[in-house]
């Protein structure tokens, strides 16, 4: 096979096959289960983000404090658009703004409007770009180490992406809503690898403010749109489920970067 099949079977591949991993961790995943999940996929992103694409980034750049920076600016940049969406919805008569009481469901779709959804969609899809990308270098280098590379890359991504659904459905999506969005992102991965192909040297520069970006994206809603909705259980045996999942979440992502670096 060419080089560019290759890479267009493992965008493909990678995609789908993180995405379906996931799905079959969550979909059959109880509604009353979806609130306690919340804290894995908060553990999920922390570490993805701390662990994985700033790390990444970092490692790449000649200059960390430029990374820092634009993970700083992602940070305001994702503030701004959250903003701009509770603006637009404000004018409905149930806004979580007027009438804080509102939205005390499993899932928060009248509370929260889908917003954080929408954020780990948009950072999502910056990520899989950048894993595009990273896969068509692989491939473009060695075969072999193309092949290396895809399988990393569907590993990391299936804890972080059974966290995606979790916040998907916790924000008031359905759960083919939930798939339909993911197995969208996902073609950002078959996006960044072909255009790669053609245009390498021209993407460079953008892998790393896009592994910025993503970090941002999932530091943010991490902070911002899920851990103050685990204060509103301030007892102690759900603190320390809490505690325990968000560790979890960590730890999962920390497990399958620890066993792919042993294995290279």
């Amino acid at each position: 096979m060419s080089t560019l099949t290759w890479i267009i079977l493992a965008g493909l591949l990678g995609g789908l096959l993180s995405i379906l991993f996931a799905a079959i961790l969550t979909f059959n995943t109880r509604s009353s289960w979806v609130s306690m999940l919340v804290s894995y996929a908060i553990g999920a992103l922390l570490g993805a983000a701390f662990l994985n694409t700033l790390p990444e980034a970092l490692e790449l750049s000649e200059n960390p404090k430029q990374i820092t920076i634009i993970v700083l600016l992602g940070i305001l940049i994702f503030f701004i658009l959250e903003k701009l969406v509770l603006w637009r919805h404000c004018h409905m008569d149930e806004c979580e703004v007027h009438d804080p009481e509102h939205g005390r469901s499993i899932y928060k779709i009248q509370s929260d409007h889908g917003r954080s959804g929408m954020m780990i969609i948009l950072g999502d899809t910056f990520h899989n770009f950048v894993d595009g990308i990273l896969i068509a270098a692989a491939f473009m280098v060695d075969i072999q180490l193309g092949i290396v590379t895809a399988i990393a890359i569907i590993a990391h991504e299936v804890p972080q992406e059974a966290g995606d659904f979790i916040i998907l459905l916790n924000s008031g999506y359905s759960r083919t809503h939930a798939l339909l969005l993911n197995l969208l992102s996902s073609v950002a991965t078959l996006v960044g690898g072909v255009l790669a192909y053609f245009m390498l040297h021209q993407l460079n520069h953008l892998v790393l403010p896009m592994l910025a970006i993503a970090t941002a994206c999932m530091i943010y809603v991490a902070m911002a749109d899920l851990i103050p909705g685990l204060h509103k259980r301030p007892e102690l045996t759900a603190t320390v489920q809490q505690v325990v999942l968000i560790s979890f979440g960590i730890g999962s992502i920390w497990l399958v970067e620890t066993m792919l670096k042993h294995s290279h």
